[in-house]
Order: structure tokens, then sequence, then C-alpha cells
């Protein structure tokens, strides 16, 4: 991912004010994020825990789409799959998150939703979570494909955020 600045990440957001976008925590670190690691940036809000984030590079510039967590969490005893980065997980650390749909249609209350890794680290675990059933394929052949469906996914999820 091309390194952003924190302006350019305030600036990026399609679903929110200017006022909200301005308003955003930044995730801690962000000054030491490894760019080149991460397929999009996504974080939790540390000041308002039910507030998440994700920005990515699409069309040649950042998107950023403002994101809100469930207010309730599943259960840990069950698993639960992200539909981002396909990991299985307890249902503790897979939340359903909603973004208000951008423009006129957000305006008016429409939002999309998708169940996606708690803590929005969908690019560290397409590269470190092999699942089970691919551990036997070279590690050089997997990695690439699960970090482009990730990519896929992401780009449809942001799409139909973007929908008119």
């Amino acid at each position: 991912m091309n390194p952003l600045t924190e302006s350019q990440i305030r600036r990026s957001f399609v679903n929110c004010s200017r006022g909200e976008a301005a308003g955003a925590t930044l995730p801690a670190g962000f000054h030491d994020v490894l760019w080149d690691d991460l397929d999009f940036l996504g974080w939790r809000d540390a000041k308002a825990p039910l507030r998440g984030y994700v920005v990515l590079w699409r069309e040649d510039r950042p998107v950023g789409i403002a994101l809100r967590a469930a207010d309730t969490t599943m259960s840990a005893r069950t698993s639960a799959m992200c539909l981002l980065c396909e990991s299985t997980q307890s249902g503790a650390e897979v939340s359903l998150f909603t973004a208000r749909r951008a423009g006129e249609a957000g305006r008016n209350g429409n939002t999309v939703g998708q169940y996606v890794c708690a803590d929005l680290a969908c690019s560290r675990r397409v590269r470190s979570d092999i699942p089970p059933w691919l551990r036997d394929r070279d590690p050089g052949e997997v990695v690439p494909a699960r970090v482009a469906e990730l990519r896929r996914r992401l780009d449809t999820f942001v799409g139909h955020v973007l929908r008119p």
C-alpha cells in the first residue's frame, strides 16, 4: 500500500462529514506503520470503541470508509468468519461493521454491513494465518492469492458504500 499522510487520510473519507473525519483518532503508532505490509489501513478509534475506519487506495486515490461496530458481540464459544480475509476466529473476534452509504443514500440513512475481524487487521491475517487446508501448499503462491482475494472483497464492499 502506498503511504498516506494524516491529511490524506482525513480528506479520503467518503461517508462522513468533514467534522467527523477531523475528529477521528488515528491509529496508535501511525508514524511507524509498515505500509508495504498493508492492503488497507484499518483501525478502531481508541476514543470511540464502536467506531472503525478503513482507508485503501482505489483508482489511484485514497478512499476512506467510516464504520460502526455492532454494540453487542457474538459468543466467544462460537466460530465466525471474517468476510474480508476469510479467517475463522471466535465469535468475539469478529464484528458486524456497518457503513453509511456515500452521498444522498447515506444522508437518507442507508447503510451496508459486513462481518469483519474486530481489530480490522485482515492485512496481517492473510499473510500470517494460513488455514490448515492451505498449509501444504507453497506459501509463495498461497499468500499472494489470499492478498488478491482480500483486495477484491474489500473493493466490492467499498463499491457498495459508493454506489449511488
